[in-house]
């Protein structure tokens, strides 16, 4: 039963630290502008989940792998669109 606590937690964490930048990314799109938004802030991001990426893949942990992937593929999506949007 522990161990299903544990997996269920760290799913919910996976979940909502991947979703997190989605509101920003939509706003971002929606308005076209991204002037207020620090590119050194999802660079650290990026390279963070790219990290964390890597350790799960080392470890062949799936809920890591995915979760932190789909992180590296959000705040690659927001850096790009602040280097698009940016004057």
């Amino acid at each position: 039963m522990e161990s299903l606590l544990i997996t269920v937690l760290g799913i919910i964490a996976g979940v909502f630290t991947t979703i997190a930048v989605l509101p920003q990314v939509f706003k971002v799109i929606k308005t076209k502008s991204a002037e207020d938004i620090s590119i050194w802030m999802f660079v650290c991001l990026l390279i963070g989940v790219g990290s964390w990426t890597l350790y799960g893949i080392v470890k062949e942990d799936w809920p890591i792998i995915i979760t932190n992937g789909l992180s590296v593929l959000f705040n690659g999506i927001m850096v790009y669109i602040k280097l698009k949007y940016s004057k």
